[in-house]
């Protein structure tokens, strides 16, 4: 692994681990005086809001985990801890975490071109996720391994999202200026995607042993 390659998964780690810590330490006691919760009472009161809130964070934040350490060759070669992760990876964002995403965006209230990203976000994940598992169930490895860096890429999403989020609020500029949440809206995953099709694209596949 190169030096570039190295410091970008050090990069991914760290703000996957700072999210998902930061996520279960915040609302694990699923007490609604949070910040963001009071910002959602509207969408709170229609009783639909905080389960898909709760099963989109909390599913998110484990399937962030599982994934990340899907792509370490040592685990990939451990066959039984490679299904049992894949597996946990797929349930969670099928069943958890993109359902309560769909559930949330209904309640976006910063205007129909943000509503369009998270929406065009989470459907492409569900496709990408589904056609992973239905690809590596017919053994079709090398293919399985690029939907899934597609799906993944759109999972690591919700990271760059807060990233962007802070680096905005940093720099000043703030994200309730005129399009500045819209462009952090697509900026958190439409470069995922750029990169991680080039990467299929350039790099050979070096998974094609395994077989389900």
């Amino acid at each position: 692994m190169s030096i570039t390659a190295r410091l970008l998964r050090y990069f991914a780690f760290f703000w996957i681990l700072f999210l998902c810590a930061g996520t279960i330490y915040q609302y694990i006691n699923f007490k609604h005086d949070t910040y963001f919760i009071h910002l959602k009472q509207t969408a709170v009161a229609t009783g639909w809001y905080l389960p898909a809130f709760y099963c989109h964070i909390f599913g998110s934040s484990i399937i962030l985990l599982a994934g990340f350490f899907q792509f370490s060759k040592t685990v990939y070669n451990n066959r039984p801890l490679h299904k049992a992760l894949g597996k946990l990876y797929v349930f969670g964002v099928l069943f958890f975490a993109a359902p309560g995403a769909y559930v949330m965006t209904l309640f976006i209230n910063r205007g129909g071109f943000v509503f369009a990203s998270f929406f065009i976000q989470n459907t492409l994940w569900v496709i990408f996720t589904l056609s992973a598992f239905l690809l590596v169930k017919n053994g079709k490895i090398d293919a399985h391994v690029k939907m899934m860096h597609r799906s993944y890429a759109l999972a690591f999403g919700a990271v760059m999202l807060r990233f962007y989020i802070w680096l905005f609020m940093r720099l000043g500029i703030g994200v309730d200026f005129e399009n500045n949440y819209i462009i952090i809206s697509f900026l958190s995953w439409v470069p995922n995607l750029i990169l991680v099709e080039l990467i299929n694209r350039y790099n050979k596949c070096p998974y094609r042993t395994l077989q389900n």
